[in-house]
């Protein structure tokens, strides 16, 4: 069984009490009325006995109703008929004349019941109409209020386009209460420019075809104003529109977010940053074009994911934890952070992720904005690199060969080590230069720093500190012998042919030898010592191994 069903059930059942409620007070009032006569009546006229009986049943009829009236009377000529000669000497149904007079009483206070019920019903719609006109009274007076407060206008234009009705919003638009609009024309309330413009829409909604619009007006007090307009037939009874009714609602804030949104939609399409939008849990909700072109991941891949689809794997956990930490505390986080696109390459990015709270102050939106910046790097790092590298044959140059000495002097009074400096000089390239060219003498250069390179340790250094000058860094030799043998493998390497543009080449080298801590113990002593001891060597003739000797200036060998 159906709620509806049980509620049915419920009221009827109430219904049956209360009827039966009526008759048992109908009952009690017929009771009495028998127990007066009875009693302390009994020794008026028999002929009277109906008359006791009259306000009984008058009493039922006016508190239970008609029913309750009609069953009453029956009981009263049930109690006369049966019970009255129970408890008096004589019967009071004695021949015909007392049938009809039972028959009159009964007629009589049908006819009293009636018409008590019909009063009463009277009364009681009298009331209900006026309770009625009160609600309507009310509810027209609360309806107007209502319109009246109303912040769009609203109105009722009949078929000759005159006011008929104008809430207290025309005052704000048109600078005149409503009680002077009522009666006007739309066209003189309107303007001629006005009115043109909406006229095609008046005939529309005279023809019964309800109407919507956008319109731009000026208000009395200067200001513009945007409204959407609803023009609403009103359609008589016979089918035919006597009228319709305008609403107006002033859409100015709307339109002023709207011409915002597409400035920031413009903005977040155009952008050449990537834009990258998520909920409070990290789940990806909009991307820009830029991102799709920075990341290779479309739009309808990256929406729906997190932002860990482009971890780059580069950074540890460290890393993140305090990346999060500044957006809670700060409510925003920049900085430099490598990622991977989908094709699995790795790219730099400057990013900038910021916090969207909603009112009460927690998070709901973070907004990453970011640009790749893997070239900037890239570009960075060669004008570093080429800050401390020879532009020629890539080594590193005189400052970064100073650097590391220093670096490893440094280490080496800690762990008290050692260390050999070999100043380099080719012997003939001054020649090659002049014969063949300098292309070719460079392309001679890149290839000595090619073998130089095939004979150094990872702990060693090769570097070009001049035009045809290189520097070695021997790290950590173990004696002189060592020295003497890597010097002398130097040598024997760059005297081999070179051949360079179907011309086969061959150069010499000599080579100056200093010591730490014996020889120096600066870096700058090292080398001007190591290049002393190069110059010796070179006046002793080509090929040579010259240790730098504090006794002699150099010793040659």
């Amino acid at each position: 069984m159906n709620i509806t069903t049980g509620e049915g059930q419920s009221a009827n059942n109430a219904t049956v009490l209360q009827h039966l409620k009526h008759f048992i007070i109908a009952f009690l009032l017929i009771s009495v009325a028998a127990g007066l006569r009875i009693w302390p009546l009994q020794t008026f006229e028999s002929e009277a006995v109906w008359l006791t009986f009259y306000p009984a049943i008058i009493v039922a009829a006016l508190y239970a109703g008609l029913n309750a009236a009609l069953f009453a009377t029956v009981l009263a000529c049930l109690t006369i008929t049966y019970l009255w000669p129970l408890f008096v000497s004589h019967p009071f149904i004695d021949n015909r004349f007392d049938l009809l007079d039972m028959a009159i009483f009964a007629t009589i206070c049908g006819f009293i019941s009636y018409l008590i019920e019909t009063l009463n019903c009277t009364h009681k719609r009298l009331l209900q109409a006026e309770a009625a006109l009160k609600t309507s009274t009310n509810s027209e007076q609360f309806a107007q209020s209502i319109i009246n407060s109303m912040p769009s206008m609203i109105g009722y234009w009949d078929t000759d386009l005159r006011c008929r009705y104008a809430n207290n919003a025309y005052r704000e638009w048109f600078g005149k209460p409503p009680e002077e609009i009522i009666g006007m024309t739309f066209k003189d309330l309107a303007g001629e420019k006005l009115f043109a413009m909406n006229k095609p829409h008046i005939r529309n909604a005279l023809e019964g075809k309800p109407q919507r619009f956008e319109r731009t007006l000026n208000k009395a007090n200067g200001n513009v104003g945007y409204i959407i307009g609803h023009y609403i037939p009103d359609f008589g009874s016979d089918g035919t529109v006597q009228g319709f009714s305008i609403l107006a609602s002033e859409v100015t804030v709307l339109k002023e977010t709207e011409a915002k949104l597409k400035l920031a939609a413009c903005v977040f399409e155009n952008t050449l940053d990537g834009v990258l939008i998520t909920d409070a849990n990290g789940i990806i909700l909009s991307v820009n074009p830029a991102f799709i072109e920075i990341t290779g991941y479309t739009a309808d891949e990256a929406i729906g994911q997190t932002p860990r689809i482009l971890q780059s794997n580069r950074h540890d956990q460290a890393f993140y934890a305090s990346m999060w930490e500044a957006i809670k505390t700060k409510g925003r986080w920049n900085g430099e952070i490598w990622n991977r696109r989908k094709d699995g390459d790795l790219y730099l990015e400057r990013m900038t992720i910021s916090m969207v709270r909603d009112v009460d102050g927690e998070p709901v939106r973070y907004v990453s904005v970011f640009s790749d910046i893997t070239a900037l790097w890239r570009k960075d790092e060669h004008i570093k690199h080429l800050a401390f590298h020879d532009a020629l044959t890539d080594l590193p140059n005189r400052t970064l060969v100073t650097d590391r000495i220093n670096q490893k002097l440094l280490h080496y009074n800690r762990d008290h080590c050692s260390l050999a400096l070999m100043f380099l000089d080719l012997d003939g390239f001054k020649l090659v230069n002049d014969q063949f060219g300098h292309n070719v003498g460079d392309d001679l250069l890149k290839e000595v720093a090619k073998r130089l390179l095939v004979l150094v340790r990872k702990s060693d250094t090769v570097a070009r500190v001049g035009g045809d000058e290189f520097m070695f860094i021997f790290d950590n030799p173990k004696g002189k012998d060592e020295i003497e043998h890597v010097a002398n493998r130097i040598i024997n390497s760059i005297n081999e042919p070179i051949e360079i543009l179907g011309e086969v080449l061959q150069v010499g080298a000599s080579v100056g030898i200093a010591m730490f801590p014996a020889d120096g113990n600066t870096s700058s002593d090292l080398i001007k010592n190591a290049d002393t001891a190069m110059y010796v060597a070179k006046r002793s003739g080509k090929n040579n191994i010259s240790f730098f000797s504090h006794k002699n200036d150099s010793t040659t060998m």
